[in-house]
């Protein structure tokens, strides 16, 4: 029997289930939750570090999304927030468009 201990989508009991496994679940705390989160993101980059082809890095990117939306929750704000902190260093320090890669800084003073 495969253990796994890790945060999974809401949905994955229903899915197992469906399959007729039998499984064992927990509802996390809020520290355990945010701490697992972390952990989930971490994962999901890895897998978009792996992917192979593009598909399966626009996948990895759509789970690391949402992952990232349910931390905006835990850290007290809503997604239209982050945007807006988003919106605000575009403004002040732009984006990555232009594909600018800095080699060095030297000091002149």
């Amino acid at each position: 029997m495969p253990v796994y201990n890790k945060l999974v989508r809401d949905l994955i009991p229903q899915v197992i289930e469906s399959t007729g496994k039998e499984f064992r679940t927990r509802i996390l705390d809020e520290e355990e939750y945010t701490k697992e989160l972390v952990v989930k993101l971490k994962e999901e980059s890895e897998e978009y570090f792996a992917a192979q082809s593009s598909k399966e890095s626009l996948e990895e990117l759509a789970d690391m999304l949402e992952v990232i939306r349910a931390l905006v929750v835990v850290h007290g704000a809503t997604w239209e927030e982050l945007e807006v902190l988003r919106e605000k260093k575009v403004e002040s320090r732009s984006g990555f468009q232009e594909r600018v890669f800095l080699i060095d800084v030297h000091d002149n003073a």
